[in-house]
């Protein structure tokens, strides 16, 4: 009996020590996760819930700190332990009556719906930059006589002619202006002096006919030079018309057409130079992209010189037939005036439709007119 006593008494103290081990092992095991978890640890109110008074106030500050161009009505991030490879991610959800309605977890992406006008300006000064320098590459090349140029043997000719025709006509201009400003101020010496006349006419009684002669044909001199400087001047502003407005529009569609000629030149030139090169996978786009801009500018040119080759016909046709009244008018004028034909030169004005300003009145305002 005492046998079996000992065996039961060693039997329990075996099973006791081994239970403590196992204790001991258990506890040194939540000892060594205890840090790893201690991160997901959720606090927990007295009444047994979970409390989440932490969590919105991060929501609530996460919400303040984000851009209000976002437009989310609610924010939640969503954390995972240490030991888990996944990321964290931000879950928006649409606030409604007070309840969240949770969508699908996933990346924030922000639409930029709206271009940024500083980038949009900033392309344009590069692409204006580019073509800047192509096209002085290409003027300082034909400068040097390395570059080509396109040439329109006909076009260039006409353009020549009436360059060259616009000074002659600026120097007619300038000449008859001269002569309108002297023949004023001899019509005003006339008057003057007719003045004088009649004056010595009244107070010189044993030489009045004489003044009184006198003074009549300097009158009469100074009404038909009045008459023949309204002719001029009628002259002056319908040449000033021609050259400065009609020819000067002309030579400014000219400038436009020589402005796309040297695009058309520079861009051909650089897609000749691309071809001569390799071609591989780098070089392909550039000259597929190249061949676009060199047909852009092709078909820029061509129609600038179109309206160039247009305007120089109808400027030839109005010349003509402004220049040719002009004269007219000019020859007649003068010829009646040397040959003291009063009638003929007032019949001359007439023919032009000229009206001749009164002497001492003003002209009329432009609400008169109207």
């Amino acid at each position: 009996m005492s046998d079996c006593s000992n065996d039961t008494t060693s039997l329990g103290a075996s099973k006791q020590a081994t239970e403590e081990v196992k204790s001991n092992s258990e506890e040194s095991t939540m000892d060594q996760e205890s840090p790893k978890n201690s991160a997901a640890e959720i606090p927990v109110t007295s009444n047994g819930e979970v409390d989440d008074s932490h969590e919105h106030n991060f929501n609530r500050d996460l919400k303040r700190s984000l851009p209000s161009g976002l437009g989310l009505s609610e924010t939640q991030i969503t954390s995972h332990g240490f030991d888990s490879t996944k990321e964290g991610v931000i879950e928006a959800g649409a606030f409604q009556g007070g309840q969240r309605t949770q969508t699908k977890s996933g990346p924030v992406i922000l639409a930029d719906e709206i271009k940024n006008p500083a980038m949009e300006k900033l392309e344009l000064v590069r692409k204006w930059s580019l073509n800047t320098y192509k096209c002085t590459r290409q003027i300082i090349s034909e400068k040097l006589g390395r570059g080509s140029r396109t040439v329109d043997l006909e076009l260039e000719a006409q353009i020549d002619i009436l360059r060259d025709n616009k000074k002659k006509y600026e120097n007619i201009l300038k000449l008859a202006q001269t002569l309108s400003t002297q023949l004023f101020q001899m019509v005003h010496t006339q008057r003057q002096l007719g003045d004088a006349f009649a004056d010595l006419s009244l107070k010189s009684l044993e030489l009045h006919e004489e003044f009184g002669y006198n003074a009549d044909t300097q009158k009469l001199l100074a009404k038909n030079g009045e008459t023949l400087l309204g002719a001029i001047n009628f002259f002056i502003a319908s040449v000033n018309t021609l050259v400065n407005k009609t020819i000067e529009d002309t030579l400014m569609t000219v400038k436009q057409y020589e402005s796309a000629r040297i695009e058309y030149d520079a861009y051909r030139t650089d897609l000749e130079e691309l071809n001569l090169g390799p071609r591989d996978a780098n070089t392909l786009p550039k000259i597929e992209q190249s061949q676009h801009l060199f047909q852009a500018h092709k078909e820029k040119y061509d129609k600038m010189r179109n309206d160039v080759s247009i305007k120089l016909k109808f400027l030839e046709e109005n010349k003509v037939k402004v220049l040719h009244n002009q004269l007219v008018l000019f020859h007649n004028a003068i010829a009646a005036y040397f040959a003291g034909n009063q009638k003929q030169l007032e019949q001359t004005l007439k023919q032009f439709h000229i009206k001749l300003k009164s002497p001492g009145v003003d002209a009329p305002s432009w609400l008169e007119e109207q």
